[in-house]
């Protein structure tokens, strides 16, 4: 890869270690050729722009102060971790980041060596970091576990789970709270570095350790001296609550600051215990757009430097996202009754304008996707119409409440799930290719797949009209381009439309797909039905395009086993029909990073691979034998 501009440290920083034998009066020098570099490479690829650009300074000392990769640095997401990549080894290989057969834009095991755990949702690195200081533990294994953790992830109670066990095991652990939803407070200054330095130091600790030892046999007094030593921190620290839950606390201190954070880690790794500390960095850092709009900035497409300018979507149609955010708000004038509901996806799930008419009825309840689903549950007890907003792959983190507190009960809870199917370069970690596998064994739930802008309309209004458990699944980017019409008209439940006829071969196509179904319909003159449901099924129209038909094929963006075809599969078992069925679908694999349409076409899903995969079933021997079999 050519670089963009002359670094003059940056390519001789080839490993960690090469990082670890600079003088440490370059490092901030270095920080700032990161920071440009990641500018730089984000620019033209896209990707996680503004956590990655706030911990460039606590990257470098992460890997300076500790022996990566024997030691352990879990990013909890991998939104920060642009930095950490470019220090292992990955600097030439971002220029790939997030495209098919590219670098990862989250950490990834088979990636590198220097990750130790794969992320991509929140607020796992705690309990992840935990099970490997639990494990050298066990095996007498002489190294260090970090958990990097940003103040959003923490919010949601998985971290608090783990704190909580960690404080209650006392391996040693260290957690680092990245926190850059605030300014650096006034007390991030002289008199804070010179706390931070006592209350880490060898001496302070060796009088802390001692005087437990020396008061044990005096219960009292040794309890008022821990609170004693709490109050005094307390008053310089907001750290009691990660105090109480078993951590030795130290910060907040500043993120920027290359020497203060080698010196604070450099005395943390040789303490025992649960040690947390507090860091506080400015989001978007080094890049005036995104420090001024890091949420915008948060995850990019590629865009231009000097402008800051985010590249315009190239497709014809109207975002999904937009369709449910303009619904949303359309359907909010017209009942007082419904409420909005989500887990930290305000912007990406199209929200905005709701949260700003209706700020009453909009409840962002942070990352808490279990808690989403309960609280909507609890409304809907009380007569309230909750819509819950919320990716296909987050909603797999709340599967138990929608089981136990939504379906048993058969409250109409709402779900709008967005980034449905295939989602592109995001890959693995946030495909939503289960979800139509681990809905439609829900009882009560109403499952729908729109197949256009308008349609995703009308199924948004027939998921809220309908007195029960509801789910409208609709993918990541915009539709084909079909006009959407204003008024909301409730469609047939459990029924399908026809939009082809033809013959031999049926086409079943369940949501997004529904454009690529018919220009295969086309070139083989087969029958296309855009089946809108998944539950309940269209059961009469299955009857009719079995006997009328000699292979029936479904089509889905959802993974084949569990899905929308094997629900086809057992209608027809029930009805007593035998005729060879085809699944087209996502195969049993972990998906791919790449641009939709790529994915599509390694998947057998563009029209192409369509005909091409039916052409091949329909043989003329397999064809003549089902015939007779039929007509017999």
């Amino acid at each position: 890869m050519t670089e963009p501009r002359p670094y003059p440290l940056l390519p001789a920083v080839h490993a960690p270690d090469a990082l670890r034998a600079l003088p440490r009066n370059l490092l901030p020098g270095l920080a700032d050729e990161i920071r440009q570099f990641i500018i730089s490479s984000t620019s033209r690829t896209g990707g996680h722009l503004a956590a990655s650009l706030g911990t460039v300074e606590l990257t470098i000392a992460l890997h300076y102060a500790f022996n990566t990769p024997d030691d352990r640095l879990v990013w909890d997401v991998g939104h920060q971790a642009y930095a950490h990549k470019i220090l292992t080894g990955r600097r030439e290989a971002m220029a790939t980041l997030r495209h098919k057969g590219g670098l990862s834009g989250f950490t990834k095991r088979s990636e590198s060596p220097y990750d130790p755990f794969g992320a991509g949702h929140s607020s796992t690195s705690i309990s992840a970091a935990l099970g490997m200081a639990i494990a050298d533990r066990l095996q007498g294994l002489a190294r260090h576990s970090v958990a990097i953790i940003g103040d959003g992830a923490i919010s949601a109670g998985m971290a608090y789970e783990a704190l909580n066990h960690a404080g209650h095991v006392g391996c040693d652990l260290l957690v680092i709270l990245n926190d850059n939803d605030m300014s650096i407070s006034p007390n991030v200054g002289g008199m804070s570095k010179y706390l931070t330095k006592l209350l880490t130091g060898k001496l302070y600790s060796t009088v802390r350790e001692g005087g437990k030892k020396a008061l044990s046999g005096v219960p009292s007094i040794q309890e008022f001296a821990r609170r004693a030593e709490e109050h005094v921190k307390g008053m310089v620290v907001p750290g009691t609550l990660f105090e109480e839950l078993g951590f030795n606390y130290i910060g907040p201190i500043d993120g920027h600051d290359i020497n203060l954070l080698i010196d604070t880690l450099g005395n943390l790794k040789h303490h025992k215990g649960p040690q947390f500390l507090h860091v506080v960095t400015k989001k978007g850092k080094g890049y005036t757009p995104a420090e001024n709009n890091p949420c915008t900035y948060h995850g990019v497409a590629p865009f231009n430097i000097e402008t800051g300018k985010i590249e315009a979507s190239r497709a014809a149609g109207v975002s999904y996202t937009a369709v449910f955010g303009q619904w949303l708000c359309d359907m909010a004038a017209a009942d007082p009754q419904l409420v909005a509901i989500t887990p930290a996806m305000r912007e990406g799930s199209g929200m905005v304008g709701f949260a700003e008419t209706y700020p009453e009825r909009f409840f962002d309840v942070s990352i808490a996707e279990q808690h989403a689903i309960t609280l909507a549950a609890g409304m809907a007890c009380e007569g309230l119409k909750p819509v819950v907003a919320i990716y296909s792959t987050f909603l797999q983190r709340a599967y138990d409440q929608l089981i136990h507190d939504v379906a048993l009960q058969n409250l109409p809870v709402m779900l709008a799930i967005d980034r449905a199917g295939i989602v592109g370069p995001d890959g693995a970690t946030h495909a939503g290719v289960y979800d139509l596998s681990y809905l439609r064994c829900l009882p009560n739930l109403l499952l729908m797949a729109p197949a256009d802008e308008n349609e995703c309309r009308q199924m948004l209004y027939t998921a809220y009209r309908h007195d029960g458990p509801s789910a409208v699944r609709y993918p990541r980017g915009s539709g084909p381009g079909v006009a959407i019409t204003p008024a909301m008209q409730q469609l047939p439940i459990g029924k399908a439309e026809l939009r082809r006829r033809g013959t031999d071969i049926a086409i079943l196509s369940f949501g997004s797909l529904l454009h690529e179904a018919l220009a295969a319909g086309d070139e083989l003159d087969a029958t296309v039905v855009n089946m809108r449901f998944v539950k309940p099924l269209d059961i009469e129209l299955l009857r009719k395009l079995a006997l009328e038909h000699i292979l029936l094929v479904t089509l889905e963006d959802n993974a084949v086993q569990g899905g929308a075809g094997s629900a086809v599969a057992e209608a027809l078992a029930e009805l007593n029909r035998t005729i060879p069925l085809l699944h087209l679908g996502i195969p049993d694999c972990v998906t791919a990073q790449g641009d939709r349409s790529e994915l599509l076409s390694d998947y057998g899903l563009d029209h192409r691979s369509i005909v091409t995969r039916i052409r091949s079933r329909m043989r003329p021997d397999t064809c003549n034998a089902v015939a007779v079999a039929l007509n017999s």
